[in-house]
């Protein structure tokens, strides 16, 4: 198995559970904080897929989804256009307020599209590309792309908890 077909597989597994994580839920529930400073399934799926968006497409040259496709007009949460959620306190991640799981999953679908295709055109010795010279050791593009798919696997493992919080209060 390449490197790239372990990356297609992980980011394949976030889409899975950012599906599971929103299905059948409402807005009440997508919006809803299970304390004043916490954040809502909402805005955890929504923040994982700008991160994903904004770093894939950095790293590959792209426009991203959010801006080249429209999603940041059919969210229109007030937010700077380039905004990801990163250093968000308790006022903004409530601004982050979705009408349908629909829309969180449309937008990370598309991402994820984009992803694939980015991934599937990538060849091993890519993988050693410098992204990111800010950090020492400077960052490449492997390492980018396991560093996205962390934080996305945290985020959407974060985005079930909240929603089994909400389904246990409920019951």
């Amino acid at each position: 198995m390449h490197a790239k077909d372990i990356l297609i597989d992980g980011y394949g597994r976030v889409r899975e559970e950012v599906h599971a994580a929103v299905e059948g839920l409402g807005p009440d529930e997508l919006n809803a904080r299970p304390s004043a400073g916490a954040n809502s399934i909402a805005w955890l799926v929504w923040h994982l897929t700008r991160v994903q968006d904004d770093h894939v497409a950095d790293a590959f040259g792209l426009d991203q989804v959010w801006l080249s496709q429209d999603w940041h007009e059919r969210f229109a949460l007030g937010l700077p256009r380039r905004d990801t959620g990163y250093g968000h306190g308790p006022a903004k991640v409530a601004r982050v307020r979705v009408g349908s799981a629909g829309l969180l999953t449309g937008y990370h679908d598309a991402v994820h599209e984009q992803t694939l295709t980015a991934l599937r055109a990538l060849s091993a010795k890519e993988l050693e590309r410098i992204v990111d010279e800010n950090w020492d050791p400077p960052v490449s593009l492997g390492v980018r792309l396991v560093s996205v798919l962390s934080d996305d696997l945290q985020h959407v493992g974060q985005a079930a908890y909240v929603r089994g919080l909400l389904q246990s209060a409920a019951s």
